[in-house]
């Protein structure tokens, strides 16, 4: 009982430190003069990737690299089927053709350069470095297309930068609280990550499994408050447009500073099944995205029994 409640106070102080630090660091660039595109791309981009990436790197140091990769992999699978199935089953979910075109294009490319690195069975220096560099022109592609013609996807950007940089009047309060986040998210993934290694350990299982389970989900939980938000507002492009960018993220950004401040070797059960999963969650999105510019509840109800089918794998054969 101890360990899930461990389990469960580190997920939170995730969240709430995630939060504190976008809202600090989106105040305090706001009061800088940052364009609100910009911060949306970089301080809340970055910042809502930030528990992902705690507990990737504290996962890494402590020796357990299927937490590490688990993490970043079943949050991306978990954040298609589960978070997206959830969504679309809700309401149907729109899709503004032009960005999602461009999005979607990136995070294939993404995502079969993460297929490329976890077969080779190490994730090195020079990998991470690449991955991150990848991102940052991601942004830069996405900065200067969104200047030239603004569209829905820009707009959620500079919406949820508006909202994250009026959190604090003054820069005196916006950085202690960034400060104050980053403190609550390194404890909490402290936490997290340490209890699911005992965890695994007394249920039996791997570590990889905790990983791309109950770590994988639980890091998730924001992406899956806001899809379901934007969902119950009829803004299913907001939703949409949420999980792609999270799953760019999660893999360019979390797996790739991970691998570059400490290489990581690849659970050899990631690269049988579960990096395959993902392929195939992010093909299916694609399809159902692009067939007729929405994603509707039946194809919803598809992905959702896709996570079930997956996760009941997981459990099985364990």
């Amino acid at each position: 009982m101890e360990l899930w409640l461990g389990i469960a106070a580190g997920l939170a102080m995730l969240a709430a430190g995630g939060d504190l630090l976008v809202r600090g660091a989106a105040s305090a660039a706001r009061r800088l003069g940052v364009s609100p595109l910009l911060i949306g791309l970089t301080m809340v981009g970055f910042g809502t990737s930030t528990p992902e990436l705690v507990t990737s790197l504290q996962a890494a140091f402590a020796g357990s690299p299927g937490i590490a990769v688990g993490n970043v992999v079943g949050s991306n699978i978990a954040n298609v089927l589960l978070i997206l199935g959830l969504t679309a089953l809700i309401a149907p979910l729109a899709v503004d053709k032009r960005a999602f075109r461009r999005d979607s294009i990136a995070l294939v490319l993404a995502t079969g350069a993460c297929v490329w690195a976890i077969l080779q069975g190490y994730l090195t220096r020079e990998m991470g470095w690449f991955a991150f560099g990848a991102l940052v022109v991601y942004i830069v592609i996405v900065w200067m297309t969104e200047r030239r013609q603004p569209d829905l996807e820009g707009a959620r950007i500079e919406a949820g930068a508006a909202d994250a940089a009026g959190a604090a009047p003054s820069l005196w309060l916006a950085l202690p609280m960034a400060a104050a986040g980053i403190g609550i998210t390194v404890f909490g993934a402290n936490l997290l990550v340490s209890d699911a290694i005992i965890l695994a350990r007394v249920l039996g299982v791997s570590d990889t499994l905790v990983g791309l389970t109950i770590v994988a989900v639980g890091t998730s939980l924001p992406e899956l408050v806001t899809s379901l938000v934007a969902a119950i507002r009829k803004q299913g492009d907001v939703a949409l447009g949420n999980i792609v960018g999270s799953n760019l993220y999660n893999i360019l950004g979390i797996l790739g500073l991970t691998a570059a401040i400490k290489p990581i070797d690849v659970p050899p059960e990631i690269a049988r099944l579960d990096i395959w999963v993902l392929v195939a969650a992010t093909a299916l999105m694609i399809l159902f995205a692009r067939s007729r510019g929405r994603v509707s509840r039946r194809e919803g109800a598809i992905l959702l029994l896709g996570y079930a089918a997956y996760t009941g794998w997981l459990v099985w054969t364990a």
